[in-house]
């Protein structure tokens, strides 16, 4: 008898650049992950699928919610989604404002595959 699969852990990426959406899914896959992406954090917000995500990449700055102010509403609904935010803005005390305030990781654009994913299997618990 086949042994079940076990389901991929579920990335979601967050980010208003199509670049980061259309480059980011096929490396995640390539790795073991099941991605979703969204083009705002209002567009994610709207996902019924919230509760069954292992981790998100979410740009800082994106126009409407930001990257933070979503980070924030998921803990006010109760969600407790680890976190690595990513952003074009290279500012020592945003990354330390943000790790402070729970995120796993915080990548500056353009960082590389590597870096990316340790701070994945670092939010995932070594997945």
């Amino acid at each position: 008898m086949p042994k079940p699969q076990l389901a991929r852990p579920l990335v979601c990426v967050v980010d208003d650049d199509s670049s980061v959406r259309e480059s980011l899914p096929p490396l995640l896959m390539q790795v073991g992950y099941a991605v979703r992406v969204f083009a705002s954090a209002e567009e994610f917000l709207t996902f019924d699928g919230i509760a069954g995500i292992a981790c998100l990449v979410l740009d800082v700055a994106m126009p409407g919610l930001s990257g933070p102010q979503l980070q924030l509403e998921l803990a006010r609904r109760g969600h407790a989604i680890p976190v690595v935010f990513i952003t074009a803005r290279a500012e020592d005390d945003v990354r330390q404002r943000l790790l402070a305030q729970g995120a796993v990781e915080c990548l500056f654009k353009p960082f590389t595959d590597t870096a990316l994913l340790k701070a994945l299997a670092l939010a995932l618990g070594g997945h």
